[in-house]
């Protein structure tokens, strides 16, 4: 792909182009260093879209939908590049630390910036609580940690990640660039091993590897198409963090070359990372040799006879979750500020350090972290789940929020008050609005499970409740800054 800027009207798929300055200005743009260089972002791009999900969620998926799990990883990652590919064009537009949170208040005033910014901390918080337990819960796996009390570790891994990130920005790309290697190299290393077993036909467990696999033991839907169905609620929340390169932009020299490289490599990575190991994996043993308790790739490993493979996989876990966790509180934190800056979010989560990081929303994402320490430990484990399914919500309610700005975007195209950028979205305005329909099906699909989700969902009126109920208490200070604003406009 070219890297060349072209005009504003050249609409060619893959050109890096930038739209005219947009009469928007968002207030918590101002003051952030430019650390974030290439190999940041496109690490970035690829931690993001590689989780635990995949590392170790795979395995109880796979045992319920059988081979027809690819279907789920392809059908939701064609949906997330769409989300993430609507975010990059509004980057282009103009880039912006409050991402999705800033194009929200532009395109449909503060309300909409206030209920896409908590919908999205929702979403981090809760994914952070999960996060810091996972991560106390892997280490223990190793026999020199297992004295030290899961508070303990959890509480020394979110102060190493949380130093990390109040450094500066630059740190956080440096330990992002290093997880999101470990994870490829991680993939890329079982892909290789499960492609020579399957071109050798190398006994695995007992089982020739081969179609046999799946076709001996009812093919692509061997437990009937509903179960495949229902991962995907699972599957979609895999890809959870793919728009994080969008807030990552306004920290990164160059966007325009920058961002649509990596965006665009997020699709053939899913196609490779996530529905190639799925095909793999099913074709190297029989769906049900799969289970909800260990990693697929460990129990392939581990019939093969390669030793330490749970130990080594064990630490791509942790790792992943580590990851999780500082992409959590990094983008939480330029999020954050952005609304603080317009009195939709406390006012202390606006504040920076000398390291030009805003400490303030990164501290209070770390406080609600620590508090998910203490409730891993007096709640049952289906109350624990439900905590997890909330953050199902944040991201439905975040990605719908970028579709819903994308298309407002477009709609203002037509009107002549703004000009895309030539890198764009396809096949707007459907596209937006098929993906709107999509994550409406995925809410259908939680409802009807019974257990957590559907709970999770039954509490969207409550949800929606405390979203009214904070806006009319932050209402009064986002129209006296807005007023401060248009005064301090006057007067320049």
């Amino acid at each position: 792909m070219s890297d060349r800027t072209l005009t504003a009207g050249d609409s060619r798929p893959g050109t890096a182009v930038t739209s005219p300055a947009s009469p928007h200005v968002d207030a918590g743009d101002a003051g952030y260093s430019k650390d974030l260089k290439s190999r940041h972002v496109n690490m970035i791009a690829i931690g993001g879209a590689i989780g635990t999900g995949l590392f170790l969620g795979a395995g109880g998926r796979l045992n319920s939908a059988g081979p027809s799990l690819f279907i789920a990883y392809a059908v939701c990652g064609v949906f997330a590049f769409f989300v993430v590919r609507a975010l990059g064009e509004l980057v282009l537009y103009r880039p912006s630390s409050g991402a999705f949170v800033s194009y929200a208040r532009e395109f449909m005033g503060e309300k909409g910036a206030y209920t896409a910014g908590w919908l999205y901390f929702l979403n981090w918080a809760t994914t952070g609580i999960a996060d810091i337990t996972a991560v106390a819960t892997y280490t223990h796996y190793w026999g020199m940690f297992s004295s030290l009390p899961q508070w303990v570790i959890a509480l020394m891994a979110l102060a190493v990640v949380l130093t990390v990130n109040l450094i500066s920005v630059k740190y956080f790309g440096e330990m992002e660039f290093w997880f999101a290697i470990i994870k490829v190299a991680a993939l890329i290393t079982f892909l290789v091993i499960g492609v020579f077993l399957l071109a050798s036909q190398h006994d695995v467990g007992g089982h020739t590897p081969g179609l046999g696999n799946i076709l001996d033991h009812g093919g692509v839907f061997p437990t009937g198409v509903m179960p495949m169905l229902m991962v995907i609620q699972g599957v979609v929340f895999a890809y959870a963090s793919v728009e994080l390169c969008g807030v990552a932009a306004g920290e990164t020299k160059n966007p325009e070359k920058i961002m649509p490289k990596a965006i665009n490599s997020i699709m053939w990575r899913v196609g490779i990372f996530y529905v190639g190991s799925v095909i793999l994996l099913a074709l190297l043993l029989p769906y049900k040799a799969f289970t909800g308790d260990e990693s697929p790739f460990v129990t392939v490993l581990s019939k093969i006879g390669v030793p330490y493979a749970a130990g080594v996989m064990n630490l791509v876990v942790l790792t992943a979750a580590l990851s999780s966790l500082n992409s959590g509180l990094y983008s939480t934190g330029r999020i954050l500020r952005s609304m603080a800056m317009s009195g939709s979010a406390p006012k202390f989560t606006s504040r920076m350090n000398k390291g030009q990081v805003p400490y303030g929303g990164i501290l209070l994402t770390a406080f609600f972290c620590v508090l998910g320490v203490a409730l891993n430990f007096v709640v049952p484990k289906d109350a624990f789940e439900i905590v997890l399914n909330f953050a199902a919500i944040g991201i439905i309610g975040t990605w719908g929020m970028i579709m819903l700005c994308s298309l407002l975007f477009w709609h203002r195209s037509k009107d002549g008050r703004v000009t895309r950028p030539g890198y764009r979205l396809p096949w707007a305005p459907y596209t937006q609005i098929i993906t709107l329909l999509f994550l409406a099906g995925v809410l259908g699909i939680m409802a009807s499970d019974p257990g957590p989700s559907r709970t999770t969902v039954l509490c969207l009126p409550v949800i929606a409740a405390a979203l009214v109920g904070g806006w009319f208490l932050v209402r009064g200070r986002v129209a006296r800054v807005q007023r401060e604003k248009e005064l301090q406009q006057a007067q320049g």
